[in-house]
């Protein structure tokens, strides 16, 4: 069957959270389909209210009403029901006899694709395509950055049609060869800003200054990494003056061995995912 375009497509949201709320917006805000379209299953009264009166979608407490004629069926649970919820559709497919499966787009944390594939086959043996987004905090204003992974089933179409879906959700959406860490990035930023302001008020500077000086030279930063055609390494050599300031700072960072320290933490992160992957089984 083909697959449809993304205004024609039916889009079932498991989950009305910050995350599946935040994709929703895009899509709206950029006219890519109707609130008509679109449906959102969740279980607490709150978040359905807010859902309706900021978005104006329908809601529903049924995850097998939300999915019954759904095209892209966005899972944006907790972890932790992430198998129940896959399942509980799993057997109403069975029992409704349901012959055409929507194209799933998880955007669960930690569980892999997999274990997707898995607890959404139906008893008789045949399971829905699967794409899982790994998308990271600041998408919540625009601003994301998400590596989508996708099955081997899956077409180009449909990874023309998950893109889509994405534009409006963030700057930069990637199809990856693997499961990655873009989840985790801002985190490490985030941190580094965190010490540069405290370095800065055992030097003497107040608080509230140290934070706007840091908060704004990442912000000023993360600009030229993103409109400089200039590679990373030029940028910061373009800052670096001869036995200047910056220079003796990144000295600094040499010896600590910055490299190994960045190195070894985004090892640990994938390596912290593989773990949780396999735990899910």
């Amino acid at each position: 069957m083909a697959t449809p375009q993304i205004q024609d497509c039916k889009f079932c949201f498991i989950g009305g959270g910050n995350m599946g709320s935040a994709i929703i917006g895009g899509l709206l805000a950029k006219g890519s389909t109707s609130k008509q379209n679109i449906i959102v299953s969740d279980p607490f009264e709150g978040t359905r209210k807010k859902v309706e009166e900021t978005l104006g979608v329908r809601t529903t407490t049924s995850n097998s009403e939300a999915a019954q004629d759904a095209n892209v069926l966005v899972l944006a649970v907790k972890p932790q029901v992430a198998k129940s919820v896959c399942e509980d559709l799993a057997s109403s497919w069975r029992e409704a006899g349901k012959q055409q499966l929507p194209l799933i787009v998880s955007i669960c944390a930690g569980i892999p694709l997999d274990a997707l594939t898995q607890w959404f086959t139906i008893a008789d043996g045949r399971a829905p395509k699967v794409v899982r987004v790994m998308p990271n905090t600041p998408a919540l204003l625009g601003e994301g950055a998400s590596g989508s992974f996708a099955g081997a089933r899956v077409s180009e179409d449909e990874k023309k049609l998950v893109t889509s879906m994405l534009e409006g959700f963030g700057k930069v959406s990637e199809w990856v060869d693997k499961e990655d860490w873009t989840g985790s990035g801002p985190a490490y930023f985030f941190l580094l800003v965190e010490h540069m302001v405290s370095s800065a008020i055992a030097l003497g500077m107040p608080r509230d200054q140290a934070e706007r000086l840091a908060k704004q030279t990442c912000l000023g930063a993360g600009r030229m990494l993103v409109e400089s055609p200039e590679s990373p390494g030029q940028l910061r050599i373009n800052v670096t003056s001869p036995k200047g300031t910056t220079e003796a700072a990144l000295n600094s960072f040499r010896e600590s061995s910055l490299e190994e320290i960045v190195s070894k933490a985004v090892k640990a992160a994938a390596d912290r995912g593989e773990e949780l992957g396999k735990a899910a089984f």
